[in-house]
């Protein structure tokens, strides 16, 4: 189903809002605040590394123009909030969701898919709810959709954007220039480099810096800092929790569509937003750096590595039974053998493209997932929402989440 809006009358687009600092090819990127009011790709990458930077807002009453510098497009000048914002990837729609401002995403990377992943954590946010399963699928976006849906910016890394087939810095530019500004940071997902088809920057953020930018731009600063709040406590909490070095388990990160057939094995002490919900835990890798995160592995070769737990992407997804899974590898001659299913400590994982509402309860489900003695026992689920935690084990307030989503703080 397209999401249909209205337009704006009044100004015209170059009136609205126009780039300043950001040099590509020779030239600016210019942009305007717009005229109106699949999924597993994108989750199974390879890495590489590069450096961070800090960016400042420029200050202006509410009701003024306002400009947010952000990597790799530079100086972005608005003179309203946007009113509809397209996105590519899941964690920026996840920003807009945390915001507010989730009724108003008009296209997500693998959107049913997502929809039901943010569906699993919204259950236990009373008076919460995200709706994004008939979204435009933005994966594989074209220039074309972008015109159709007119959004009023365009959440979305122009680095990795114009890596897709049909796409150049001429078409990015003119999606800036005609249409509305891009302002989206992916690449930072795992610290990888961009192409040679990017002639700009480039500069790394956490997901909670380039939350905070995405908040500036949609003037909700406000609900960014309570957010953040939340999100400090939280990180206080597990550190001042967490055990001896030599305390800590060893842990991978697996997906797979068959467990029996071909599995894909992810690092978590490696940089960028990707791990950012397991690296305060501070866990041990289980291949100790022996893998490229995102290699193909087999049983054999995590017997090998033999890790204490073993998370499952994707396995907070309904469609997914962990039981199944557990019963699998049980069954198997091989994987028996490792630690974590000896032990029973095969565990469900969310989605690695995490906006900061995920983040919080990711960060929450590795507490209790590495340290149960410290942060309470992770309860066995099979494919239902995120379980039920008791008032007086969970590691932040549902409720209190929830009100700052919905502006009531």
């Amino acid at each position: 189903m397209e999401h249909d809006e209205t337009p704006r009358t009044g100004l015209t687009r170059r009136d609205y809002v126009k780039y300043g600092g950001a040099a590509v090819g020779g030239g600016l990127l210019a942009g305007c605040t717009g005229g109106n009011d699949s999924a597993s790709t994108a989750e199974t990458e390879t890495e590489s590394t590069t450096e961070t930077a800090t960016d400042t807002e420029t200050e202006t009453p509410a009701d003024a123009s306002y400009s947010v510098t952000m990597s790799p497009v530079g100086t972005v000048e608005f003179d309203e909030p946007p009113q509809s914002i397209f996105t590519r990837l899941s964690h920026h729609a996840g920003m807009a969701f945390a915001l507010g401002r989730g009724d108003d995403v008009n296209a997500v990377n693998g959107p049913a898919y997502y929809d039901a992943t943010w569906k699993q954590f919204t259950a236990r946010l009373p008076g919460v709810e995200v709706d994004w399963a008939d979204l435009y699928p933005s994966w594989e976006t074209s220039k074309e959709k972008l015109y159709e849906l007119d959004s009023g910016v365009h959440l979305a890394d122009p680095a990795w954007v114009v890596q897709l087939e049909q796409w150049d810095m001429a078409d990015i530019e003119e999606v800036a220039d005609n249409i509305s500004p891009w302002f989206g940071n992916s690449l930072s997902g795992r610290h990888a480099s961009p192409t040679d088809e990017w002639t700009g920057d480039y500069e790394y953020y956490t997901l909670w810096e380039q939350f905070e930018k995405v908040a500036q731009v949609l003037r909700e600063e406000e609900r960014y800092e309570a957010l953040a709040a939340v999100r400090n406590d939280l990180l206080a909490t597990i550190e001042e929790g967490l055990p001896p070095e030599d305390e800590r388990p060893s842990v991978v990160l697996l997906t797979a569509s068959d467990i029996e057939g071909q599995i894909w094995a992810y690092t978590v002490g490696n940089p960028g937003f990707m791990t950012s919900h397991i690296r305060p835990l501070a866990p041990h890798d289980a291949f100790e750096g022996s893998i490229e995160s995102g290699s193909t592995v087999d049983f054999e070769a995590l017997l090998e590595a033999d890790p204490d737990v073993v998370l499952f992407l994707s396995g907070m997804q309904p469609s997914v039974s962990m039981n199944d899974l557990r019963a699998t590898l049980e069954a198997d001659p091989v994987a028996a053998e490792i630690s974590a299913v000896r032990n029973g400590r095969v565990y469900p994982q969310g989605a690695r493209y995490q906006g900061p509402i995920l983040n919080l309860f990711q960060l929450e489900m590795s507490a209790k997932q590495f340290y149960p003695e410290t942060f309470g026992e992770w309860p066995t689920s099979d494919g239902g929402p995120y379980p039920e935690i008791p008032e007086d084990e969970q590691l932040f307030d549902r409720q209190h989440v929830a009100d700052i989503i919905n502006g009531d703080f």
